[in-house]
């Protein structure tokens, strides 16, 4: 679970964000840019991060506040697990990412596999929608959806990519120790395990 100051600090910036979009007065507009100082700096001070490099990653966040959405691709050859291993951190995840505009969740998580692992998939059940905060990842600024979708293997091939360094399918008492916590945890892992030897679970949400 994530610290509260973070989670105040994420409400303080969504509610600065909020009234700066919508706000028309010149006064409350200053009050509402204080807010938005005010919620970096206790970001910047609990996690001893550079405040300069919090006030450029706001600045860019316009319109109203929604989470962000991540997807993650659930795929089973055999019994065995597909991973991928990032170049950023060097960690083994599910394929998966950002879900870009112009994408549907499924649309963009089948995109990731292809372009994580080389592999053709297609959707077949969404497994799971977690609000990141409230699991075992680090903390981030941002406040994220996790969706898992459970996909069927159609084809390709094992391929990295400039975000992946090693592609391959794990069981489950094969699965690497350094994991990429950031994308996806231990705990997450074993559930998704257990949902594909249940498949008549219903989707898991917080």
């Amino acid at each position: 679970m994530e610290p509260h100051w973070l989670n105040w600090a994420k409400k303080l910036q969504a509610i600065a964000q909020n009234g700066l979009t919508f706000n028309k007065e010149p006064y409350d507009t200053e009050r509402y840019q204080a807010i938005r100082e005010i919620a970096l700096e206790i970001m910047a001070q609990e996690a001893k991060a550079d405040i300069t490099q919090l006030q450029n990653i706001f600045s860019q966040e316009v319109g109203y506040a929604t989470p962000k959405v991540d997807v993650r691709g659930v795929v089973f050859r055999d019994e065995a697990l597909l991973l991928v291993k990032e170049r950023s951190d060097g960690g083994w995840t599910l394929p998966g990412g950002w879900a870009d505009v112009g994408d549907s969740p499924s649309e963009a998580v089948v995109r990731e596999i292809y372009e994580e692992s080389g592999y053709q998939t297609q959707v077949v059940k969404l497994l799971a929608v977690y609000d990141r905060s409230k699991h075992d990842h680090p903390p981030s600024v941002y406040h994220i959806y996790k969706l898992f979708f459970q996909c069927q293997l159609l084809g390709g091939s094992a391929t990295t990519s400039i975000e992946t360094e090693d592609v391959a399918f794990f069981r489950e008492d094969k699965i690497p120790e350094q994991l990429s916590q950031g994308r996806v945890t231990p705990t997450q892992i074993k559930r998704m395990f257990e949902h594909s030897r249940h498949q008549e679970w219903q989707t898991d949400y917080d």
